[in-house]
């Protein structure tokens, strides 16, 4: 097996110093307070699917703060008349929401399912956001210079407020939702975990967004180097930058995640390299948690693992 990181053995052990400053539990407190106050303001159309056994619906709710439209859909089995467990879906850095067919498996296992589009990505929501400063081509460096101009900010509380949707229908059991998504989306599910106190369980997949301090530096390949093109560049703002990141760190949220979770990682992985994957792993306050780990696997989601997550989620969920 070709060694891209730390050994295994070093892996298991690998927890570096979280990079949270001070004031990073205040700051998500009041992001937190606005996208409670702010009003969802949605709407939602039935949209005829080609077997009336599952009912779906387009949803579009305002993002945070700017309003931009977030476009999300919601599917169920429509012979299940009772409020169902659901798991709220985010996608991988670059891509969308995709097509019912994606979510059938856990349909047909009775849950309902929220799959969302994150802002200026491929999908259809567009981004409103305004950025004080220029970046490199790609999401990653935009507003890069202050947490609060952070593109991910606002991605983070878009993410919040979808919760906060499925929160408001009442065809939804509001003591039994998860999060799940793949590199990007499990970096957002793991953000959302540590900040809605309603998500059950979380299971991120291969996450994103996690150990910047090694991730920048380490990857070969993916969206962090965007960022390390940017510091290429602008080398003089590195410490600036990197203390924006860390209010964004998968890592600094993980000992705010108390709740079951599931991790997967690939020993392959030059996108996320697994060092970023275990740091974030590895200071999980939960006391129920998994990673599962796959030698032979880069950056991606095998049907073995999805199969596992089903069952963490049959698991804490339905039973």
């Amino acid at each position: 097996m070709p060694l891209v990181d730390l050994a295994l053995k070093e892996l298991k052990e690998y927890k570096p110093p979280l990079t949270r400053r001070s004031d990073f539990k205040r700051f998500w407190e009041e992001n937190v307070k606005l996208a409670e106050e702010q009003p969802l303001n949605f709407v939602e159309k039935k949209i005829e699917y080609f077997t009336n056994r599952i009912e779906v619906y387009k949803i579009v709710f305002e993002g945070y703060i700017d309003r931009t439209p977030i476009t999300a859909f919601f599917a169920k089995d429509s012979k299940n008349k009772e409020p169902s467990p659901t798991i709220v879906f985010f996608h991988g850095y670059g891509s969308s929401k995709g097509v019912i067919t994606d979510y059938l498996g856990w349909i047909m296992l009775g849950f309902s399912v929220l799959a969302v589009d994150v802002r200026g990505q491929a999908g259809e929501a567009p981004d409103y956001a305004r950025y004080p400063f220029g970046n490199i081509t790609g999401n990653m460096t935009k507003g890069i210079q202050d947490k609060s101009t952070y593109y991910y900010r606002y991605v983070f509380m878009d993410c919040y407020r979808a919760i906060k949707y499925v929160l408001e229908r009442s065809d939804v059991d509001k003591d039994r939702i998860g999060v799940s998504g793949m590199s990007q989306g499990g970096g957002l599910s793991t953000a959302a975990a540590a900040l809605h106190p309603k998500v059950s369980i979380a299971m991120p997949s291969v996450p994103y967004l996690c150990h910047f301090d090694r991730a920048i530096y380490v990857a070969e390949a993916g969206p962090y180097l965007e960022i390390l093109n940017y510091l290429r560049i602008r080398p003089e703002e590195e410490e600036r930058i990197m203390e924006t990141l860390s209010y964004f760190d998968g890592m600094n949220f993980a000992p705010e995640i108390n709740k079951p979770t599931i991790f997967s990682v690939g020993l392959i992985d030059t996108v996320c390299p697994p060092s970023t994957i275990f740091a974030a792993y590895n200071h999980l306050a939960s006391k129920e948690k998994a990673i599962e780990v796959y030698h032979g696997m880069g950056h991606e989601e095998i049907g073995v693992h999805v199969e596992k997550k089903m069952k963490w989620a049959t698991r804490y969920l339905q039973m």
